[in-house]
């Protein structure tokens, strides 16, 4: 081999390592039959996430520990970067979550609206993303996905 193809081996072999192509470390609790969540955590890799699954018999218990409320509770809970994540939040409003680091313990998509990112990933569906906790109190609008 000689140094330009060693070179250019060397490069690819940088570039495709997942240290340099994933973003934040999201580590994803889940009921261990849910194909929803699994879903949200294979579009959370395509947008350039690095994702734990972790299976919770009582996920309950682990929505409790994280302090989501429980009027916002979803399928799943992310804990990323000190933050919580309940649900089918879209990417763009985690993107801000993480960009901007405001004062709040975590955003919700409550339920499991059809459209959301897992759930069909429709970019024209309509739902609310809603923060809580610090500056955001027991809750305050921080995206609205779909929206015009």
């Amino acid at each position: 081999m000689n140094r330009r193809s060693f070179g250019l081996a060397a490069l690819c072999l940088a570039l495709s390592t997942p240290a340099f192509a994933q973003g934040p470390v999201l580590q994803l609790h889940k009921d261990p039959s849910c194909g929803c969540c699994t879903a949200w955590a294979d579009l959370a890799r395509a947008a350039g996430y690095s994702v734990t699954l972790i299976d919770s018999a009582d996920i309950g218990a682990v929505k409790d520990k994280a302090g989501v409320p429980a009027a916002l509770w979803s399928c799943h809970t992310v804990l990323v970067e000190g933050y919580v994540v309940e649900g089918h939040v879209p990417f763009d409003a985690l993107a801000r979550l993480l960009e901007t680091r405001p004062d709040v313990t975590g955003i919700a998509v409550p339920g499991m609206p059809e459209g959301s990112p897992g759930m069909g990933d429709d970019p024209a569906a309509r739902y609310d993303v809603v923060a809580w906790g610090g500056d955001a109190g027991e809750g305050a609008l921080f995206h609205r996905a779909g929206a015009l």
